[in-house]
């Protein structure tokens, strides 16, 4: 998010104190870190209706900023700002406004807008016997011809997306160098926000991995140099749309009518083993570490997926208190 400019003394010193007070009450970084942006863009807007201080905001001030907002121009894909991004906002002056009370210098005046309902987009989750098609659908084609060293890349990629639960980019920039076959780890170098984590992988994926490099991947190759792990037929780095394609190809070639109308994409393989490690127990907490969260608010998404062998749904411990709805249904391409 791009900081807007702010020219009140007042505001920047207001704002960094909301930073602060966020910070020590232990909200995770990236709350810390975008909700007073959200509060800096309405400041932003404050200053452009010739307010500068605390004490000259009014209920009519804010319902008109929040009507902006509702009116405003989605600049990625247009239409409108989605409710999703509405209520960010909301949470950002409902926080700020509780700040301003317990910090009690100055004044905010009480705010009575209801939060948007949700339109976010349902998260599609393969199951195990979908995951299990796909691993099939990587045989039996192109055997004997150039373009066999290509299955084996098919499951290299199933590996990582799946089994490693990989982000798109992630599994983009990884490098041969990354994978330490004797203690069955990844290294992920260039994770979200530039954070590294190690991630295993189990005996089933070390095989797969090892089959692609060692005995398929020198073929694919043009320079010895490269160091990539997933190689075009150009013999360079392949490209996050070209391994979508391939996930597209073997989608289609199974015989699973259900399976091949369903959107299947590097992050829906993410989607699915979190879901699948949650269903076979694992703690909540080691599943965000795995799939490398800043913290526990986007992994809550998964206790609404999943289900035990039972057919029951798997409830968690919630470490956080009042966690609005809309901040555990909705994840990002690149959550």
């Amino acid at each position: 998010m791009k900081k807007l400019a702010i020219q009140s003394p007042h505001f920047s010193y207001i704002e960094t104190s909301f930073q602060e007070w966020l910070d020590v009450l232990g909200y995770a970084e990236s709350t810390v870190y975008a909700l007073p942006n959200h509060i800096r863009e309405f400041f932003h807007w404050l200053e452009s209706a010739g307010i500068h201080h605390l004490s000259h905001i009014e209920t009519q001030h804010i319902n008109t900023y929040y009507q902006h907002l509702k009116a405003r121009t989605n600049t990625r894909c247009g239409g409108g700002l989605s409710n999703a991004y509405l209520n960010k906002h909301l949470q950002a002056l409902y926080k700020f406004a509780e700040y301003i009370h317990q910090n009690g210098r100055h004044t905010f005046p009480p705010l009575g807008i209801a939060w948007e309902p949700d339109d976010t987009e349902e998260i599609t989750v393969l199951s195990p016997e979908e995951i299990r098609e796909l691993y099939q659908a990587t045989y039996g084609y192109n055997e004997g011809t150039r373009l066999e060293p290509f299955n084996a890349r098919d499951r290299a990629m199933l590996t990582i997306f799946y089994g490693c639960g990989l982000r798109r980019s992630e599994g983009y920039y990884l490098d041969l160098s990354d994978i330490n076959f004797d203690r069955r780890i990844l290294h992920v170098r260039k994770g979200k926000n530039y954070k590294e984590r190690f991630v295993p992988f189990n005996k089933t994926g070390q095989k797969y991995l090892e089959e692609y490099i060692y005995d398929w991947r020198p073929l694919l190759i043009s320079d010895k140099k490269e160091d990539a792990l997933f190689i075009s037929q150009k013999g360079r780095r392949m490209e996050t749309q070209s391994m979508a394609i391939r996930l597209k190809l073997l989608q289609q070639r199974t015989d699973n009518i259900e399976l091949q109308q369903k959107d299947v994409r590097p992050h829906i393989l993410r989607h699915s083993i979190a879901t699948h490690l949650l269903e076979n127990g694992m703690e909540l907490e080691k599943i965000s570490r795995f799939l490398g969260h800043s913290s526990l608010e986007s992994t809550q998404v998964y206790t609404h997926l999943a289900k035990n062998k039972n057919g029951e749904v798997v409830i968690q411990p919630q470490p956080y208190r009042n966690i609005p709805k809309y901040q555990t249904i909705q994840l990002s391409e690149d959550e």
